[in-house]
């Protein structure tokens, strides 16, 4: 065993020690209990394994100015947050020390813990938010460095109804926000027609992945417009001021899942002041459009009617 100092002190550990170049601690596994005061209250590190379901993590993790960088916790405790106390079994942290992120559950997956075995122990929880309070399961909760919520992570096949500039949207996976609380983007649960720069597009996405909130199908402005989108259902086509025509569509692909089958690829655009970025497909380079000079309409992708909107689970 070994005792290492730190900024909240000084930690026994266990195992080998990671450090950064200058020799700061930058992974270590606690050798006992210890209680460390951080801005989400005094928290316990995990210290024991669990076999059964917790996860194979390091438990303490700092950033190389040496205020911690995640946590997993002894035992699922309450943790102070700008929103109030939450749930928590694993915290990070931004390297000023502002809480960064509340996961209420850190379980593995495996063959003797399911993710229905980890749904039962997720319990809905009510945030408050400008939109008004929303209670839903999360797998995790954000906070920028000035602790204003950020994002939050829904549980895998929870959806909520979400108060938006376009009125009530069905949303599943992930929700962020502008720092003065206004809605930034969310993942719609269905497609959904909304008014962009170039017309009505249907917004949605089933490859949507909700590992974390941050990034979404649909994006707002602070002041309510759409500024992105991702749609597998609508179709673009433009006219360039020297007349030529360009027809924008999702791709068809191979499904990942091998085999004959097709899938839709989203084709996403992003609205800029004096042009559209337009990207048809998942490492391809966006197509650039002025706006100035250009007209736009748009149609339904007739090819994507044919196909399954639900994301395909691939046998493992």
């Amino acid at each position: 065993m070994e005792t290492i100092t730190t900024a909240y002190g000084d930690l026994p550990v266990t195992g080998q020690v990671e450090r950064f170049a200058d020799g700061q601690a930058r992974a270590v596994f606690p050798a006992g209990p210890a209680h460390l005061a951080t801005p989400a209250g005094e928290l316990c590190p995990q210290y024991t394994i669990d076999d059964s379901r917790r996860q194979d993590l390091i438990p303490l993790l700092f950033h190389p100015n040496g205020r911690i960088r995640s946590m997993s916790l002894e035992q699922r405790s309450l943790v102070t947050t700008p929103i109030g106390p939450l749930p928590a079994e694993l915290v990070t942290f931004h390297p000023n020390g502002a809480l960064a992120r509340v996961f209420p559950l850190n379980g593995k997956l495996s063959g003797y813990w399911s993710e229905e075995d980890e749904a039962r122990l997720a319990e809905p929880l009510t945030v408050p938010l400008a939109q008004g309070p929303l209670t839903a399961r999360f797998v995790s909760v954000a906070f920028d460095t000035a602790g204003r919520l950020r994002s939050l992570t829904l549980w895998p096949g929870e959806e909520v109804t979400i108060a938006s500039p376009l009125g009530p949207l069905p949303t599943r996976l992930g929700i962020s926000f502008h720092p003065d609380g206004s809605l930034r983007s969310l993942e719609p649960a269905k497609p959904v027609a909304v008014p962009t720069p170039v017309g009505p597009i249907r917004a949605f996405d089933p490859d949507a992945i909700g590992v974390c909130g941050d990034s979404n199908s649909l994006v707002f402005s602070p002041d309510g417009a759409v500024t992105a989108v991702a749609t597998v259902r609508t179709s673009v086509t433009a006219t360039l001021p020297d007349g030529q025509r360009r027809t924008l569509a999702p791709s068809l692909r191979e499904c990942l899942c091998g085999g004959e089958e097709k899938e839709v690829a989203a084709l996403r655009l992003t609205f800029r002041a004096d042009r559209i970025e337009v990207t048809t497909a998942p490492g391809r380079p966006p197509t650039v459009l002025p706006t100035t000079g250009t007209t736009f309409t748009t149609s339904p992708y007739l090819a994507a009617f044919a196909i399954p909107l639900a994301p395909k689970r691939c046998a493992g």
